[in-house]
């Protein structure tokens, strides 16, 4: 490929020469991004971005490729079929938590409640099953007034703020409570995002319009939130999910039919998206990746999912008696959810919206953005997703108790957005940051676990990879700072 900008023909080359304000006149004084690339232009300008501190996901996915390598030379058990499926299935819950945590980091905030406000979604969707849908006979009249009280304050906020979504969300868990809908795995599901909503109004409000800082207010509410899972579920107590639906949510399986369908939708949607955006771009005269760089890395994608999807499409039962096969359906919920928050922060005007806060929040005031509303949406984002995480952790058990939410359940969450390059300042992370990070924390876990290290190992790894990977964050930016001088 050569510098010559697409398009232009031997007459307007010719036009150029002879005007005085030339289209090639105004690229090279306004930088007009319309130049062509060579392979070599692509790679060295990639490389100057990262020895500039633009590392990206770059290190958690060379971090992955060796914690791969030395579990699956350490244990024979590590790339066995059954155990590249529960690895999948392991770390979901907390790695949609972590998907949604990426939006309140992206303004430099953090939410500590994140976990135990999961756990009161998992817990109120719980006791609503066991008890028919009774919430009232489960929590109690007092109890339960304040629960309803605590929704209907969250709508009222919501409406001030002028969040509809918060609002609309909120109102239904309200009348799911006041109704006494009988028990159904859809409604369950639906009356947990729906209090994660309420929750996540709440939180924001307190942050962003009473402008209390989101680490207190979010500590306080950790708090507060374990206190109110011990009062719907009970000191020892344990709610069992004997629902089907609920218990395939995480350890069920397409398939076989389905999973190819999977594949050819992911894959294929993802080659569609990234070729058509790529050719657009050629097609407009704006600089794009070489074609051979952009067709090797859809080539490679396209090949590692036909392959992990054919592992999958393999009987992994140790029984001759059972048959387990297929992609668990923990693969198309992280999928889906990555999709759409990746089109909401990088195709819409929301997303460009939190980027700009992010970055500079007095210069996104000036330009007439509606700083508080947006600071406050991303704490409703986080609490929705997080309870979209309480649905596959309860699923997974099987039940849930009082633990519901807490231990190590946020730090895992905070860790995996983190390790996959999201940065703590804020301005800078995609929600495909958490799904690298909680590949890496899984990959921990399970390959420790593998190898039979006590849990003190496992959690002086995590610790000190999550340190690593702050450590990375925070000498790119200086040194991105510095290269921008």
């Amino acid at each position: 490929m050569t510098d010559t900008p697409t398009g232009t023909t031997t007459g307007e080359k010719a036009a150029d020469k002879s005007g005085g304000g030339t289209a090639q006149a105004a690229i090279s004084d306004f930088g007009i991004d319309t130049t062509s690339r060579s392979t070599g232009e692509a790679l060295r300008d990639y490389v100057a971005r990262v020895r500039g501190g633009e590392l990206g996901s770059l290190p958690a996915l060379l971090g992955l490729v060796v914690l791969l390598v030395v579990f699956s030379s350490l244990s024979d058990n590590f790339l066995t079929l059954g155990n590249i499926a529960n690895l999948l299935a392991q770390g979901a819950g907390k790695t949609v938590i972590a998907m949604g945590l990426v939006f309140v980091l992206l303004l430099g905030e953090i939410d500590l409640s994140a976990g135990t406000a999961s756990g009161v979604a998992a817990s109120v969707m719980a006791l609503h099953l066991v008890k028919s849908g009774n919430l009232l006979g489960g929590m109690g009249s007092t109890v339960f007034y304040l629960f309803c009280g605590i929704i209907a304050l969250a709508i009222v906020l919501a409406a001030w703020m002028r969040l509809w979504i918060g609002v609309a969300l909120s109102a239904v868990a309200l009348l799911i409570a006041l109704i006494g809908l009988p028990a159904n795995p859809w409604t369950e599901m639906l009356l947990a995002l729906c209090v994660g909503t309420a929750i996540g109004c709440v939180t924001g409000f307190l942050v962003a319009k009473v402008r209390i800082p989101s680490f207190v207010v979010t500590l306080a509410l950790f708090l507060a939130w374990g206190g109110v899972i011990l009062q719907f579920i009970g000191q020892g107590g344990t709610l069992g999910l004997r629902d089907d639906t609920l218990f395939k949510v995480a350890n069920g399986n397409l398939n076989t039919a389905a999973s190819w369908g999977l594949f050819v939708i992911a894959a294929g949607g993802y080659a569609a998206v990234v070729l058509s955006r790529h050719f657009t771009r050629l097609r407009k005269g704006l600089v794009a990746q070489p074609t051979a760089m952009v067709a090797a890395k859809v080539a490679v994608v396209v090949v590692l999912s036909a392959v992990v999807t054919y592992l999958l499409t393999l009987n992994r039962s140790h029984s001759d008696l059972v048959k387990i096969s297929g992609v668990p359906y923990v693969v198309p919920i992280v999928l889906v959810l990555l999709v759409i928050g990746t089109f909401v922060l990088d195709r819409t005007r929301y997303g460009r919206h939190i980027y700009a806060v992010g970055g500079n929040q007095e210069a996104a005031r000036r330009a007439g953005i509606d700083v508080p509303k947006i600071r406050m949406s991303v704490f409703v984002i986080c609490s929705s997703v997080a309870a979209l995480g309480a649905i596959i952790y309860s699923s997974k058990v099987g039940s849930v108790d009082p633990n519901a939410g807490g231990g190590n359940t946020l730090l895992y969450a905070v860790g995996a957005a983190v390790i996959g390059g999201t940065s703590l300042f804020g301005g800078k992370g995609r929600v495909s940051n958490a799904v690298i990070g909680g590949a890496v924390l899984a990959t921990i876990d399970n390959g420790l676990g593998l190898l039979k290290q006590p849990a003190a190992v496992v959690f002086v790894i995590t610790g000190l990879v999550l340190l690593l990977a702050a450590s990375v964050d925070a000498l790119s930016r200086r040194r991105a700072a510095v290269a921008s001088r």
